[in-house]
């Protein structure tokens, strides 16, 4: 219980935080967003890892000269470019047999039925748009390699999602993030930028409620 919460409050304040690593490690701190946005996009294990935020404020970082932006997009788009491909991979290896079986120790089944169901409704686009959505992010990748779906018909889907993902939250965290108003309820931006990031997946899930009931 703990440690969940803890990780809320390191989400929620991932602002403060980032600026006591940046402190700390200096030029490392390229290395530690490296990693954990490597993990949350190519570990099935750890869908739980604050990608949104980390990038939205490393951009915020990047605005007031403590990280240089450039360098930012690189590190972190080759992470999340080498994660879905390292997930892939996995997926299409072992994702079969863990699909077989009943339960799966760290893996919630649950929301992999659910990264399917997108990739069964949206096909290959599916690796662009679940790279705006929490969790399923972490899951379509793997799903993909599951389906079989071709690595040279991945590959390019996979570049561009990434592009799009680490853009949209490095620049909205450059441009918005050093705002007076937005430093002042950082926290609440973060959960608006999480509720507005499942919006697609509740859409779906209440479009396919409706057709079971019809």
């Amino acid at each position: 219980m703990n440690i969940l919460i803890n990780l809320i409050n390191g989400i929620m304040h991932i602002d403060k935080y980032l600026s006591l690593i940046v402190q700390q490690y200096g030029i490392l701190t390229y290395a530690i967003l490296f990693l954990i946005i490597f993990c949350e996009t190519g570990l099935v294990v750890t869908p739980f890892l604050p990608g949104d935020s980390m990038i939205f404020a490393a951009g915020a970082m990047a605005a007031i000269g403590s990280m240089n932006l450039f360098t930012l997009f690189i590190v972190i788009y080759i992470a999340a470019v080498l994660g879905d491909t390292v997930n892939y991979h996995i997926g299409k290896k072992i994702g079969r047999s863990i699909l077989e079986k009943e339960e799966v120790r760290f893996i919630n089944k649950e929301h992999l039925k659910k990264a399917q169901k997108f990739y069964e409704k949206h096909g290959s686009m599916t690796i662009v748009l679940a790279r705006f959505i929490p969790i399923i992010r972490t899951f379509a990748p793997f799903v993909a390699g599951i389906g079989e779906m071709n690595y040279s018909k991945f590959i390019p889907y996979n570049m561009i999602g990434g592009g799009m993902w680490v853009s949209l939250f490095l620049c909205g965290g450059y441009y918005f993030g050093n705002l007076s108003f937005v430093k002042e309820h950082f926290s609440y931006i973060l959960i608006a930028i999480i509720i507005i990031s499942l919006l697609p997946g509740v859409i779906v899930f209440i479009k396919e409620n409706g057709r079971k009931n019809k």
